[in-house]
């Protein structure tokens, strides 16, 4: 969904729901939790990817990665039942069945930043 409403300028809560009216099998409850709170900590978890991404912007990384980047990061920093390993091996194992080849090995290297910096405000990170 994440990825879906990117690529079409929607809103992900919204195709989300209108997925699930769609679906012949429901979808799991935590399906919504995270495109929910990966839409309402965006600008957040955007900032902290991009401050971590070197080399790259959020704009350039393969619209797959993005999705994937901002579902982990919403776990690594919003989801406190969720180990940050959980969610970095998760991620990765999404990079490597969808999108490129490099992939899994910079979500990987992404999210472990990410994890390791926790939700701390950017201008305090060192």
């Amino acid at each position: 969904m994440l990825f879906e409403s990117d690529q079409r300028g929607t809103d992900p809560v919204r195709t989300i729901a209108e997925r699930s009216e769609q679906a012949q099998t429901p979808f799991h409850e935590y399906a919504f939790q995270l495109v929910e709170g990966v839409t309402e900590h965006r600008a957040h978890i955007d900032e902290v990817l991009a401050a971590h991404a070197e080399g790259w912007t959020l704009d350039r990384m393969p619209a797959v990665d993005r999705a994937i980047l901002r579902l982990g990061a919403y776990e690594v920093l919003y989801a406190p039942d969720v180990p940050d390993g959980v969610a970095i091996n998760e991620a990765v194992d999404l990079a490597r069945e969808l999108s490129t080849e490099s992939s899994p090995g910079f979500v990987n290297g992404l999210l472990a930043k990410v994890a390791k910096v926790g939700a701390r405000p950017i201008d305090q990170v060192g």
